[in-house]
């Protein structure tokens, strides 16, 4: 879930970003844990670096059909009709595909582009695309697709951009891949996700283009960390509907889910628990009592019993007749008509009742979209033993002493506390992201705290409102703007001498942080700068602020004189004992700077504190040389 630098190229290099989201750039967010072999890659690798320097098509590089030729530093593909595409690199499970891309010519702005996320080596279907048309401002702007064994497409998300590609124009694209889930990143913003791509075993990337020309530049394809539930830099928070859409229907049903899915919630969170006759049903309390018009505890009763309680009528009448979902119902419906699962083992389980449970998610075709949760640590032991392939969250009311210890012991995917323990203690989502675990905070539906948990970078937030959530969030994305900084003081060219204090003025928007540096030390903005102990000539200020947008720079020089001003200043707060004091005021006010000169030399680390007498005595001799 949880944080995503710009594209790293030849002319842009990745940026540095805050240490909170530096901590979670490198994944996306809930991705399920692919069950096929590694690849022998690891997290960091980069497996492909292309910038088409050479002027020739790399090695390993396989033009499947259409024209592909290098010129002028950058990959032209040509495709005057239909779909041409070429082929590179190597199966991945955990990766980030990044490059420039440009329309050079389009027959019309419904012609595309794409990236090739698991694609044969020969081009042979089936293949998963992340698609970007010339008009990235339509609804399908943006999409994941599938060509199918058919010839057919199979596109299963969409989305569009704030602004059109065009043509001639470049654009920073990226996609983050975790196993079945991806996400499209546009000029380092999320835009689309996708939980539904079926992975090969031998699939590679490629590039592809359909209907036009197009150019490629600083091809990159990196090796990700297999956690892709941390939230890359430039994502929004993960979305979970606690319940499903909890304050909209009555909680753990099927139209709760339905209504949650409409939302935009990336995740369903619910609670299972076995019947009498050990199926396992979507229920929270141990009772029905609350959310049903039966009684007595769940466990007592049979599934027959259970599904013929009316679950809706409590909630608002027009939920009447409403019924508890099974397990495999829910993860039926959640498959069919897409989303992911949140499951949290409400209670004490034997390890044959996790058993069920993971017998019932396998059964349905549903590994890679579940992921458990609990507050019982057996459960998760034994859902670690049973079905090492899902990923685990441990729910805790209260932050245990050392969190990132508890999460290594469990082997945990994610670490899931209240929202009101995390900001109480907000350092540790950066230990535990150092860690590679994930943050969840339940369950939440304030914004201000969606806000407060956002900034400290939480990953992803369990909410009874998952469309405002997801609304708050996406408002928050669209109304990003790119980050500017500028130095305003001491402005550029200034020429100052020591007596001047100036104070390090940096106006910045839509940045998260600052980070200043004079002649390559960092020094704090906000404070007047000490001239007393720098040497004379030119000094070089350096400005770099990031934001959900990306970064900014910006550089100012200034020159240090030596000035009779700057070197009575330099005496007069030197610390010098009075009798050293009246000397050397004595030589100023006469002009004697040699003398000034040597006889600081003379009481350095005496009468004068030694770090200051050198500058002192170096300021002098400049003087007494003009």
């Amino acid at each position: 879930m949880l944080t995503l630098s710009r594209p790293a190229g030849r002319r842009r290099p990745r940026r540095a970003v805050a240490a909170l989201a530096a901590l979670a750039t490198t994944a996306g967010v809930f991705a399920a844990v692919q069950t096929s072999a590694p690849a022998a890659a690891r997290p960091g690798d980069v497996v492909v670096a292309e910038d088409f320097s050479s002027g020739t098509l790399p090695a390993g590089w396989r033009a499947i059909d259409g024209e592909w030729t290098v010129r002028d530093g950058r990959l032209h593909g040509t495709a005057t009709s239909g779909t041409k595409k070429i082929t590179f690199g190597r199966h991945l499970t955990d990766f980030r595909f990044s490059a420039t891309v440009r329309f050079e010519s389009v027959a019309e702005a419904t012609r595309w582009t794409a990236l090739g996320l698991d694609v044969p080596a020969d081009g042979s279907t089936p293949w998963w695309i992340a698609t970007m048309r010339s008009g990235t401002t339509a609804a399908n702007g943006l999409e994941f697709a599938q060509l199918t064994t058919a010839n057919s497409w199979n596109v299963t998300n969409t989305g569009s951009a704030g602004y059109a590609a065009g043509t001639g124009r470049d654009m920073k694209v990226a996609v983050e891949v975790h196993g079945n889930q991806a996400r499209w990143f546009l000029d380092g913003r999320q835009l689309l996700r996708t939980s539904s791509l079926t992975r090969s075993t031998d699939g590679g990337q490629a590039l592809v283009v359909n209907g036009g020309s197009v150019s490629f530049d600083d091809v990159r394809v990196t090796e990700l960390p297999p956690n892709g539930y941390l939230r890359p830099a430039g994502a929004p928070l993960t979305v979970v509907a606690h319940r499903g859409a909890s304050a909209a229907a009555p909680e753990n049903t099927l139209v709760a889910q339905e209504i949650a899915r409409r939302a935009g919630a990336d995740f369903v969170e619910n609670d299972v628990q076995p019947s009498r006759d050990g199926v396992p049903f979507v229920l929270h309390d141990g009772t029905v009592d609350r959310t049903t018009d039966g009684t007595g505890a769940i466990r007592s009763l049979t599934a027959d019993q259970l599904k013929a309680l009316d679950a809706g009528s409590w909630f608002a009448p027009q939920y009447a007749g409403a019924r508890l979902p099974t397990l495999a119902e829910q993860l039926t419906d959640l498959r069919a008509r897409g989303g992911n699962l949140l499951l949290e083992i409400k209670g004490a389980h034997t390890r044959d009742e996790v058993a069920r449970i993971v017998e019932v998610i396998r059964a349905e075709r549903m590994a890679g979209r579940v992921f458990v949760q609990s507050f019982e640590v057996d459960a998760l032991r034994y859902t670690r033993e049973l079905a090492p392939e899902l990923p685990l969250g441990l729910l805790r009311g209260s932050l245990d002493a050392d969190p990132v210890a508890v999460s290594r012991d469990l082997g945990l995917t994610a670490y899931n506390p209240t929202g009101a323990a995390l900001l109480a203690r907000p350092a540790v989502v950066a230990d535990l992201h150092a860690a590679g675990v994930a943050v969840l905070a339940w369950t939440v539906d304030s914004p201000a705290q969606w806000q407060q948990l956002e900034r400290i970078g939480t990953d992803g937030i369990i909410t009874n409102r998952p469309a405002e959530l997801a609304g708050w969030s996406a408002a928050g994305q669209l109304g990003a703007a790119a980050p500017t900084v500028s130095i305003a003081a001491p402005a550029d060219g200034a020429k100052l001498d020591r007596a001047q204090r100036p104070v390090l003025t940096v106006p910045a928007t839509d940045a998260d942080t600052v980070t200043v540096t004079l002649d390559g030390q960092a020094v704090p903005a906000g404070q007047p700068l000490d001239l007393t102990r720098l040497a004379p000539g030119k000094h070089q200020l350096r400005a770099e602020v990031t934001g959900p947008k990306g970064t900014a720079t910006a550089e100012a020089a200034f020159t240090v004189l030596v000035t009779p001003a700057g070197l009575g200043h330099l005496v007069l707060t030197s610390g010098a004992q009075d009798q050293a004091l009246t000397v050397l005021t004595n030589h100023l006010v006469k002009g004697r700077y040699a003398e000034l000169a040597r006889y600081a030399d003379q009481q350095a680390g005496k009468l004068l504190p030694a770090g200051v007498a050198g500058v002192i005595a170096a300021d002098a001799r400049t003087l007494a040389e003009r």
